[in-house]
């Protein structure tokens, strides 16, 4: 029964192709998408992620990691005395406009602190050292900036909100939801820069707690100590900063939308190779029944037609779409397949193709085996 079906499906070798062709463009469809989506979802959270602090303590209500209202920076010696902590340190996020050589002005995003060396930011540098940023008007910027900045090197001159600064150092990997690029200097020149919004002012209170601490009494104290704070782990704040970009845009209902044009597209391919595949070997299917078969044997043979299009259209899908991973990284995006990705869509992929098959089932559920006989 199973060569049978084999034969059946590669009996039209074009046919097949095509099949096989219009699966794996819906597994390429879904798993860039998808891998577009965790891509930009992960720049919106990176910074979290890559400075190690346990706990965030933020002004009351912020709703994400980029859109946050200042609070004193006088916080952090009570957030200092709390028993438990290792250590923690103010953390300035800002907007600020960087002239260009051309005229033309720029934002970035800048985050400010007295130590980056502390916390392990930025984690990846290209070129220079972020050492001495508070002996003077320093700051570095990640290469992704000369998209929008123009190529720039250690050494060179920027103005940022009107003032003279030397590039010291050149990141990479550090990049914003937005996609606008990061700028890292000194927190008491970050201060001067914004003295009406920022000073006496942070944005944050990055924690590091003990390693013998107890997380919740000390987050438990730090909001007794802080009633007009919030603190949140690093998970909870990556959550919240995730979750507040998905609902509050489009990108999630973009995602879906083409996920599910995708998963449409290969079920109708499917579906309407199988079924004309039956209706062309209806004789071959009565013998079947014919020399004893059943329909559920049928129904195998049809649903293994289905999972080998599944597995072969998802190989041909899921290549291009690897290959595709330094073209977008080329257009300053990121694409990630997570191995998490791949699984849920490989057995996406193998369902709707069995699901597709209930066209052809139906049709073959009331062949008449005496049609074997009929000339």
């Amino acid at each position: 029964m199973v060569d049978l079906g084999l034969k059946t499906l590669l009996f039209d070798k074009v046919r097949f192709l095509i099949t096989v062709s219009g699966v794996a463009f819906a597994v390429t469809l879904v798993l860039v998408q998808g891998g577009l989506f965790v891509g930009l979802l992960d720049n919106s959270t990176i910074t979290i992620e890559k400075l190690g602090a346990d706990l965030w303590i933020t002004s009351k209500n912020s709703p994400n990691l980029d859109f946050v209202h200042q609070f004193p920076d006088s916080n952090l010696y009570r957030a200092r005395s709390v028993p438990g902590i290792s250590r923690a340190d103010n953390l300035i996020l800002s907007f600020m406009q960087v002239a260009l050589p051309t005229g033309a002005e720029e934002t970035t995003i800048v985050y400010a602190m007295q130590d980056f060396s502390r916390w392990g930011v930025p984690w990846e540098l290209e070129a220079g050292s972020l050492d001495g940023l508070e002996s003077g008007s320093f700051v570095a910027f990640d290469e992704s900036a000369s998209k929008r900045f123009g190529p720039f090197e250690v050494g060179d001159y920027r103005e940022v909100n009107g003032h003279r600064f030397r590039v010291v150092g050149k990141t990479r990997g550090a990049k914003s939801f937005t996609t606008t690029p990061l700028a890292f200097m000194d927190f008491h020149r970050a201060q001067e820069l914004q003295p009406d919004l920022l000073s006496g002012k942070t944005s944050y209170i990055v924690v590091k707690l003990a390693p013998d601490a107890d997380p919740a009494a000390v987050k438990a104290e730090l909001e007794r100590r802080l009633p007009y704070n919030d603190v949140y782990t690093a998970k909870a704040w990556a959550e919240r900063s995730r979750d507040y970009w998905v609902a509050n845009t489009g990108i999630g209902f973009n995602a879906f939308l083409t996920v599910f044009l995708g998963c449409l597209v290969g079920v109708v391919v499917v579906a309407q190779t199988l079924y004309t595949s039956t209706m062309e070997h209806l004789k071959e299917f009565g013998t079947v029944k014919a020399i004893g078969g059943s329909n559920l044997d049928i129904y195998r043979m049809l649903g293994q037609q289905a999972s080998i299009a599944a597995v072969v259209g998802f190989a041909l899908g899921y290549v291009p779409a690897e290959l595709l991973k330094p073209v977008i990284a080329g257009a300053g995006l990121k694409l990630i397949i997570r191995p998490e990705l791949t699984a849920v869509v490989f057995v996406g992929t193998v369902v709707l193709c069995l699901l597709s098959a209930i066209v052809s089932f139906r049709k073959v559920k009331n062949i008449d085996p005496a049609l074997v006989f009929r000339t």
